[in-house]
């Protein structure tokens, strides 16, 4: 019989006609770098806008007058966000489109705007998103760690005792099961010492470091946290920083815990069965586990392995 014809891909999008979303709070992604990055519906809602909601106005204005945009502008941050959520929603009722934007990428994540947000859901106004650059995501897939799962924990505390106690908790939670590769963010004057305290709570973990991403010195350094940490001690760092670590290896079981696990598992299954879930549970090769089987299979009555 023929090869039946393959599916058809699925219908490429066309842009809408019409970019700008209906009045309401949108959160508005913006380039972490590289200017070229603006979307055209961010810049679309932007130029629509009633009201750009932001952390520095400056910051804001030299974006906004690149684009060619003028808009009224509001500073938002986390000493006034309370504070200015009344006002905020009553214009929301209106029917006003307010944006909020960050300094750079996607607002709310290591930025203000998570309590606006959250008050505007709850009085039922519309929020809506503009999708686009993130500085975490954009250094998860160029670090070359496993990219699933990942935990994205913004700013480590700025004191090393802080920094340190928060490092044991994660630990913790790893030797509790959590498995992800780690991202956080850093200035760049702390990188150093924030470097060498991974490197002290982790160990010899592969990670990576990310420097000025979209922008022209764009730089990702890999390499384990102890190198990375003499590294950066060696070479202050630049610009805006992105960190991540590997998730933890495999636990290794010892002889006695590895023997246990087979013999329970050689109960219920044939030797190659068995060797084929212990060494998938343990991470350990195969062909270990499957001749450590064989050697126990005159002590432990098992299926046949035929």
């Amino acid at each position: 019989m023929p090869d039946e014809p393959s599916a058809a891909p699925p219908p490429v999008s066309r842009p809408d006609s019409q970019p700008v979303p209906p009045p309401g709070l949108v959160l508005v992604s913006t380039p972490i770098g590289n200017l070229g990055d603006i979307t055209i519906r961010a810049r679309a809602t932007l130029a629509a806008a009633d009201l750009v909601l932001c952390e520095d106005t400056r910051h804001t204005a030299g974006l906004l007058a690149s684009l060619g945009i003028s808009a009224r502008m509001q500073a938002l941050h986390e000493h006034n966000e309370d504070a200015a959520i009344p006002a905020l929603l009553a214009r929301l009722a209106q029917g006003q489109r307010i944006a909020l934007v960050s300094d750079a990428g996607t607002p709310l994540l290591s930025d203000p705007g998570f309590r606006l947000t959250r008050a505007a859901i709850a009085a039922g106004a519309p929020v809506t998103a503009i999708p686009g650059p993130n500085a975490a995501l954009t250094a998860l897939v160029l670090s070359g760690l496993p990219p699933l799962p990942f935990l994205m924990l913004g700013f480590p505390p700025a004191r090393s005792a802080a920094r340190r106690a928060e490092f044991g908790r994660l630990r913790a939670a790893e030797r509790a099961g959590l498995s992800a590769t780690l991202i956080w963010h850093e200035a760049p004057h702390r990188l150093p010492e924030m470097l060498a305290d991974l490197a002290g709570a982790f160990g010899d973990r592969p990670a990576a470091v990310a420097r000025e991403l979209t922008k022209r010195f764009e730089e990702v350094h890999r390499a384990s946290l102890p190198d990375l940490a003499r590294h950066y001690a060696a070479t202050p760092p630049r610009g805006e920083i992105t960190v991540l670590i590997g998730p933890p290896p495999p636990e290794q079981p010892d002889a006695e815990d590895l023997d246990a696990r087979l013999r329970a598992a050689l109960a219920q299954h044939s030797v190659k069965d068995a060797a084929a879930l212990i060494a998938t549970a343990t991470g350990l090769p195969r062909r270990l586990v499957y001749a450590r089987a064989l050697a126990l299979t005159d002590d432990v009555p098992t299926n046949n392995d035929q």
